[in-house]
C-alpha cells in the first residue's frame, strides 16, 4: 500500500454566541465550522490513540464528496486531516462507525455509501492513517446503506457488523468477523431477509442477559426491528409490544437508562419527509416489555428528527438528549432535553436554529470533564447552498465528573457491549448509573468510547463495577471524582 503522509491546516477555535441556557458555547472559527460540506456522520473517535477524541465527519452528495477528519491538538484546537486514503475517497458517503476490527490496538472505520456504491472498510495503520481494504465485507458489490456499527453478539472477542440499507435489494447485511481479517456473511437466517427500509442499528443489551441484542429503526411508516439474542448466533425477533408495533418514519434510536433503574430505555427520532412528525420514548420495564411515553415535549415537539445522541450535559447525574432535524419546511433546530433527574424531559428554551442536520455525537475534545457536541449539517434541498458543520463547547460548571475507558484482553479491545456501573451519593441519595460502550449512538452517530458520568455534588464514587463481554466482572471502590481512569480487562 502506498504510503500516504499527512498535511495539517491549523486553526484556532474561537467562539460567540451562548445557546441553551448557558450550556453550551457555538465555536464559530475554524475549518471544522467553515468548511462546507453536505455532512451525513459523526464520530468522536481517538485514531492516533492519544486520549484525546478526534472527529470523523463523513459527506454524502449524490456528486460524491470527500469525508473530514480532525486531528485534536489537545489544546482546544484541530488540524485536518489531508492526503490520506479515507479523507480521498471521493464518494456519497452515509453512516459510519469504528472500533478495532482486527484487535490490534487502533481503531478502524467502516463508511457506507448509498446511490448504489461499494462501502468502504479502512484499517487503522496505527498513527491515525489509514489503508482501504478492498477484499472484505461489501467492497465487490454496490448498496443503498444508511448506516452501520460494530458489534459483537457471538462475544467472540471480535466486533462483528451490521449495515442497514433503505433502497435496492434492502436486504441488511450482517457479517461475522472470524479472525485473522476475514468476515463472513450471515445469509441462512430468515430475520436477514426481510424488506424493510432501514436507517439505524444499534447493538444494545436491552434485556440485561450479557450479550447484544440487535434494533432496528425503519423509516416509510413500517415497525421497527427487535431482536432478542438468544446466544450461540441466534435472534429471536420481538413482534409484540408499543416499541415494535407502532408505525412511523423513524430514523434514530439512541439507548440510555434515563431514570438510573439499571435497564435501557430508548428514544426514537421521527421524520416523514418534509413533514413534521412527532418523536418516541420508551421506558424499559425490565422485564422483556418497554411503556411508551404518550405526554410531555420530547414526544409532543414535532419536527423532522433525524441523529440522536444522550449525554449528561450538565454532570448532574442523569441523562440528557440532543436531537437533530433536517430536510423539513421552515426553521429547524437542534432539540435538547435535560432530564429532571426522574427520566423525564423538559426542552431548553433556547435551541438552536441550524440548517439541516443529520447526525450527532458528544465527546469531551477538550477533556475537561464536560460533554461537547457536534452537528453534521446537509443541503435540504438539491438548490441550497452547502452548509457548514456545527461545533459546541460545554461551558462548565461545578459538577463533578468521571471518564472512563476500558481496553479489553479477552473481550474484544475496544470493549464494545462492555457495561459501567458506578455508585456514589448524589443530592443526598445513593444512585447507581450505567453505560454500555457502543459503536453507534444514533443514526449517522457515535459517542465518544469513553465512558463519561456526571456526579453532581457527589464527594467521591463508591463503586464501580465493569461487566466485560468476556463475562468477567471487575470491581473498584472509592475513586477520586473529576479523572479519567483507564482499565485494562483482567
Amino acid at each position: 500500500m502506498k504510503k500516504h503522509t499527512r498535511l495539517f491546516f491549523f486553526f484556532c477555535l474561537s467562539v460567540n454566541t451562548i445557546f441553551a441556557q448557558g450550556i453550551f458555547t457555538k465555536i464559530t472559527q475554524g475549518n471544522i465550522v467553515n468548511t462546507p460540506a453536505d455532512s451525513r456522520s459523526v464520530n468522536w473517535v481517538d485514531v492516533n490513540g492519544d486520549g484525546w477524541d478526534d472527529l470523523f465527519i463523513s459527506t454524502g452528495p449524490k456528486i460524491g464528496q470527500n469525508n473530514l477528519i480532525y486531528i485534536n491538538n489537545q489544546n482546544g484546537t484541530f488540524t485536518a486531516l489531508t492526503n490520506d486514503l479515507i479523507v480521498q475517497d471521493s464518494s456519497p458517503s452515509d453512516g459510519a462507525t469504528f472500533a478495532d476490527a482486527d484487535n490490534d490496538g487502533d481503531l478502524d472505520a467502516f463508511v457506507v455509501t448509498w446511490y448504489g456504491k461499494p462501502n468502504f472498510f479502512y484499517r487503522n495503520k496505527g498513527n491515525g492513517t489509514f489503508e482501504h481494504d478492498t477484499t472484505v465485507l461489501t467492497a465487490n458489490f454496490g448498496t443503498y446503506s444508511e448506516t452501520t456499527a460494530w458489534g459483537d453478539y457471538d462475544n467472540d472477542g471480535l466486533v462483528d457488523l451490521y449495515i442497514t440499507n433503505s433502497e435496492g435489494s434492502k436486504r441488511n447485511l450482517l457479517y461475522q468477523n472470524k479472525g485473522k481479517n476475514v468476515f463472513e456473511r450471515i445469509t441462512n437466517d430468515g430475520w436477514l431477509n426481510e424488506m424493510d427500509a432501514s436507517r439505524c442499528a444499534n447493538w444494545i443489551d436491552y434485556d440485561n442477559d450479557g450479550d447484544q441484542d440487535l434494533f432496528v429503526t425503519n423509516e416509510s411508516n413500517q415497525p421497527n426491528d427487535l431482536y432478542r439474542n438468544d446466544g450461540k448466533g441466534q435472534f429471536t425477533k420481538i413482534t409484540e409490544g408499543d416499541l415494535v408495533e407502532s408505525e412511523r418514519g423513524s430514523m434514530s434510536a439512541s439507548w440510555g437508562d434515563v431514570d438510573n433503574d439499571g435497564d435501557f430505555d430508548v428514544f426514537i427520532a421521527n421524520a416523514d419527509y418534509f413533514k413534521e412528525q412527532d418523536n418516541q420514548f420508551f421506558i424499559n420495564n425490565g422485564n422483556d416489555t418497554f411503556t411508551e411515553v404518550v405526554s410531555g415535549a420530547i414526544v409532543s415537539d414535532g419536527g423532522c428528527s433525524y441523529g440522536s445522541a444522550f449525554g449528561d450535559v450538565d454532570n448532574d447525574g442523569d441523562l440528557d438528549l440532543a436531537v437533530a432535524n433536517g430536510f423539513c419546511t421552515g426553521a429547524m433546530k437542534t432539540f435538547l432535553y435535560l432530564n429532571d433527574g426522574q427520566g423525564s424531559f423538559q426542552p431548553v428554551s433556547e435551541s438552536l436554529d441550524t440548517p439541516c442536520s443529520f447526525g450527532l455525537a458528544f465527546g469531551d475534545y477538550d477533556n475537561d470533564g464536560f460533554l461537547d457536541l457536534a452537528v453534521a449539517t446537509c443541503k435540504n434541498a438539491d438548490a441550497s447552498p452547502l452548509p457548514t458543520n456545527l461545533l459546541y463547547q460545554n461551558n462548565g460548571n461545578q459538577n463533578n465528573w468521571l471518564k472512563i475507558n476500558l481496553k479489553g484482553t479477552q473481550s474484544n479491545t475496544s470493549a464494545i457491549g462492555a457495561k459501567i456501573k458506578i455508585k456514589a451519593r448524589i443530592n443526598g441519595k445513593s444512585i447507581w448509573q450505567v453505560r454500555e460502550i457502543s459503536a453507534q449512538s444514533g443514526y449517522c452517530g457515535q459517542n465518544s468510547l469513553t465512558a463519561h458520568f456526571g456526579l453532581g455534588k457527589a464527594k467521591k464514587v463508591d463503586e464501580i463495577v465493569i461487566e466485560w463481554p468476556s463475562g468477567k466482572r471487575q470491581i473498584l471502590k472509592k475513586q477520586k471524582m473529576n479523572q479519567q481512569l483507564n482499565l485494562v480487562e483482567k
